[in-house]
């Protein structure tokens, strides 16, 4: 142990950094990214629409004064996961931070939120090829990359509330989003549990290469649902109310930053004390 006075502040600095974020232009990826470039680090963004990435890290470099890059990805193609590596890499010379925040909601709502019952094994495999598949192969190149530099580095998942408790299926009756009658199905739960064990394993099979991975998992947040949603869910929660999106991002500039050097291996709930009760 040093005897040199730290600077705790500078322990969140992420200047000079160079960060990975999929599902950069989703309702919390947006602010994952600002998060990120407000405290130095170079961000790829990366979404599956080229356009729309490439047109929010020109935001990025104007707002943040970083370098930013906007890269079209198909995180379930290897081909196209490797093509997006080799790109990052091209442009910052390497890779200290991996946010693996893609996951959500499929184009079809009604197959997307059909009852288990009659869920097609079609509509489940299409979830799973994102939420979980497509972690594991951008996990696989990053940390192929990161492995490779033998700088260590930090990796953050995403995952969810649900897919570390049931949701209470009896504040959906009434509840909409974004027009629609809505549930959470089973399939989200499986792959959003299924990246947490990932956390975990991935952080001691890299834990000798001073690879960090840990995971943010966010409760339910505003983005579109109903007032009768947001009332019955808000009513589960000891804090009394959905969470905003920005209330994600500093718990993923700790964990991408110095000030987290210790820790890996953990979910971070950031639900409102939902999973306390």
């Amino acid at each position: 142990m040093s005897d040199t006075p730290t600077s705790y502040r500078k322990k969140f600095d992420l200047a000079g950094r160079n960060a990975i974020v999929t599902g950069a232009v989703g309702i919390l990826g947006k602010r994952f990214c600002n998060g990120l470039a407000e405290f130095g680090a170079n961000i790829a963004v990366v979404d599956l629409d080229q356009s729309n990435a490439a047109t929010f890290a020109d935001e990025l470099n104007k707002t943040h004064r970083v370098k930013a890059i906007g890269l079209g990805c198909d995180i379930t193609d290897p081909a196209s996961v490797a093509a997006t590596v080799r790109a990052t890499v091209e442009a910052f010379g390497e890779i200290n931070i991996l946010h693996n925040n893609v996951g959500g909601k499929t184009p079809d709502r009604d197959k997307f939120f059909a009852s288990f019952e009659t869920y097609s094994l079609e509509e489940w495999r299409r979830v799973m090829a994102v939420n979980i598949d497509g972690v594991f192969l951008v996990d696989q190149a990053v940390g192929a990359q990161m492995v490779k530099q033998a700088k260590g580095g930090s990796i953050i998942h995403t995952a969810s509330i649900y897919g570390v408790m049931a949701p209470d299926q009896r504040i959906y009756e009434g509840s909409e989003y974004e027009g629609r009658g809505i549930n959470s199905p089973a399939v989200y739960s499986a792959s959003k549990a299924a990246v947490v064990g990932l956390t975990k394993y991935l952080a001691t099979y890299w834990a000798d290469k001073k690879i960090r991975v840990n995971c943010i998992t966010p409760g339910g947040v505003e983005s579109g649902q109903n007032e009768t949603f947001k009332r019955k869910y808000g009513a589960r929660v000891p804090l009394g109310r959905m969470a905003y999106g920005e209330e994600m991002v500093n718990a993923l500039v700790w964990l991408a930053s110095d000030a987290s050097s210790y820790v890996t291996g953990q979910n971070l709930m950031i639900d409102g004390g939902l999973s306390a009760w």
